[in-house]
């Protein structure tokens, strides 16, 4: 009878699941709540955290040479054209449907369900880690200059201006520069929130459209005049790191960082960093940047170890172990009640601004489809190129579009 209790209570005893993570803040949290997902299930779960780079090198040869290392993936939002059109992940839409009561769907923000997580309509992976685009700004700052917060880019551009006085190291506004992702992700939130977009009403890239044209010469003003020396070279990492050492004015940046702004052991602006709503061009209906991550299962393992996957899963995102998750330091909300929850917004008295971002949220600005990759690739490259004097942005652009056409 004992075993029959501790089967019941430990539906799991015995299974090892193990996860690819992305090396963000939510990486080493999933590792620290392995033990706790043993003690309610029974099974072991083994986090590897890697690189960006890594994760998506090593994770796609896992698929493609059916090698089964791993159970579990976080997959970029970027790569749900990729995942679906390979078959790389199990297509979780029969059991979302079946499971969408336990799962109290309804407390999701159905931008970061269908964003994070599907592929013309089916889900490829479910969503666990949202990040909202927001602005990060230095209060004291701004204060001091008597400036109001800026809502419209027109604004942003003009405050990072007055903000910039190289002779006291300080500078209005910084972000990723550096060849490749890092700048052509940062570059395509800012070209959504000018007006711009990489794909035209025909599904075909549009990448030298008037406005991406326009919104390339506004990036490389900001670079020129507000960055701080060697920006060019910044990615993720390099960005956030600059602001919190009290280089920069101004950043938009994922939600998932600001907990880190109040951490005194990486931080020297405790106290005085507030989080507002990303601007947008003047005339422009605010539709704010959404990313994250969303939690596959690799198609080529055992049914039985997809339907424990699948179990992580469901207990990952239950309220109760997603509001721990985040209490922990993930930084990866996507519940609403989370965002009214006591002890999380005394904690992170920014969530009502991730609430209104989500709320009016754009998960598409970055297209999930098949071709990303090789779009943001052309990108990445014409964009540092803009920002190195090496090209104009015209000229930049409509080399990007030509090679792009050949894409589709």
């Amino acid at each position: 009878m004992a075993s029959t209790t501790l089967a019941q209570d430990k539906p799991l005893a015995g299974v090892t699941l193990t996860l690819a993570s992305q090396n963000d803040q939510f990486g080493a949290v999933l590792a620290k709540l392995a033990p706790k997902f043993k003690e309610d299930t029974g099974a072991d779960l083994r986090v590897e955290i890697l690189s960006y780079g890594e994760l998506l090198t090593k994770t796609t040869a896992d698929f493609i040479g059916d090698t089964k290392g791993y159970d579990l993936v976080t997959m970029d939002i970027v790569w749900a054209g990729q995942y679906a059109e390979n078959g790389y992940s199990v297509d979780l839409t029969d059991w979302v449907k079946r499971d969408a009561a336990e799962m109290d769907l309804d407390d999701i923000y159905p931008v970061l369900l269908e964003a994070l997580g599907q592929y013309e309509g089916r889900y490829v992976a479910f969503p666990f880690a949202g990040y909202a685009n927001v602005l990060a700004y230095r209060k004291d700052l701004f204060e001091a200059a008597g400036l109001k917060v800026p809502t419209t880019t027109e604004d942003f551009v003009a405050d990072a201006k007055a903000l910039t006085d190289p002779a006291k190291n300080q500078y209005g506004f910084v972000a990723n520069g550096q060849m490749g992702p890092a700048v052509a992700q940062d570059w395509m939130q800012y070209n959504s929130q000018l007006g711009g977009s990489i794909m035209g009403a025909d599904g075909k890239p549009a990448l030298n459209s008037a406005e991406n044209v326009h919104s390339l010469d506004v990036y490389k003003e900001l670079f020129a005049d507000t960055a701080p020396p060697g920006a060019i070279e910044y990615d993720w990492g390099g960005r956030e790191e600059s602001f919190r050492q009290g280089l920069v004015a101004m950043m938009q940046t994922w939600s998932v960082g600001a907990p880190g702004y109040s951490d005194p052991a990486v931080s020297n602006v405790v106290g005085k960093v507030g989080i507002a709503t990303a601007p947008v061009a003047e005339g422009l209906e605010p539709r704010y940047g959404v990313g994250g991550w969303g939690m596959a299962i690799n198609a080529d393992i055992t049914q039985s170890q997809q339907e424990a996957a699948w179990t992580f899963i469901k207990w990952l995102t239950s309220r109760t172990i997603h509001k721990e998750f985040n209490m922990e330091g993930a930084g990866s909300f996507m519940r609403k009640s989370e965002m009214t929850d006591p002890d999380l917004l005394a904690k992170f008295d920014f969530l009502p601004v991730i609430a209104k971002t989500y709320e009016n949220g754009n998960g598409e600005y970055r297209p999930r489809i098949p071709q990303y990759p090789e779009l943001q690739d052309l990108l990445g490259t014409a964009v540092n190129s803009v920002l190195a004097g090496a090209a104009e942005p015209q000229a930049a652009l409509d080399e990007a579009q030509a090679k792009a056409e050949e894409l589709f």
